[in-house]
């Protein structure tokens, strides 16, 4: 498998690394040692570095499976430390809590809400809002005027501040923090975004959100690595 070329582990153990760390947020040297109690030797930063070629490949494969999402978006942004600095993490889920899309940037302004949801609309061209709920941050409403200028997102489509209809993304946001809390952050933005991949798709998967032939854990582990071409 040309993907895993030049490593001398494994595919299983490569896929099984990345799908813990991803999961379950633990440290890369806590996860090195439960491998080491099952008897496999890995240095935590070569697991490390499985999470930063894979996680994206995994987050990639598995988007084709999401099930439908609704056309009532939630979008908002919490922050993520990286470099020891606070950055923000984008992100907009469905009415349902079904993941969208997610983007990490440096700031939190106009341009930065218009890319990200530049970028969601790209990611459901074939399911687009049709209503986006976002707090009161200013950026957003000039985001969305400019974006419906330039024809990327239709005139119908309702823009709502509301704070009791973000309350499943803000819950959300709390979610994927306790798995990122393990970290302790990260050290440059390439990596946090590569890392948080797997973390939103191993959560997407968790929840149910990618349609799976056999549900639970054992489905999950047939799932992955049926992405991967691995036999079930």
């Amino acid at each position: 498998m040309s993907l895993f070329k030049r490593h001398r582990f494994p595919v299983e153990i490569i896929l099984l690394c990345v799908r813990w760390y991803c999961r379950y947020g633990i440290s890369y040297r806590d996860l090195s040692e439960i491998m080491q109690e099952r008897g496999v030797e890995v240095d935590p930063s070569t697991i490390f570095r499985w999470v930063q070629r894979y996680a994206p490949e995994l987050e990639k494969r598995a988007r084709r499976y999401q099930g439908h999402r609704s056309g009532s978006w939630r979008v908002d942004e919490t922050y993520v430390r990286v470099g020891g600095r606070w950055k923000y993490l984008f992100r907009a889920v469905d009415k349902h809590g079904q993941l969208i899309d997610f983007m990490l940037s440096d700031r939190r302004n106009t341009r930065a809400a218009y890319r990200f949801l530049r970028k969601a609309l790209r990611t459901m061209r074939d399911c687009p809002p049709m209503s986006i709920t976002t707090d009161k941050l200013a950026s957003y409403p000039k985001a969305i005027r400019r974006l419906q200028r330039e024809g990327h997102l239709a005139h119908h489509v309702e823009h709502r501040t509301s704070k009791y209809l973000n309350n499943i993304i803000e819950a959300d946001h709390g979610a994927l923090k306790r798995v990122i809390r393990p970290t302790r952050g990260f050290q440059r933005m390439k990596t946090a975004y590569a890392t948080i991949k797997g973390f939103e798709v191993m959560r997407m998967i968790r929840r149910g959100h990618c349609i799976l032939r056999t549900p639970g854990a054992t489905g999950e582990i047939r799932f992955v690595n049926e992405l991967f071409g691995l036999a079930a």
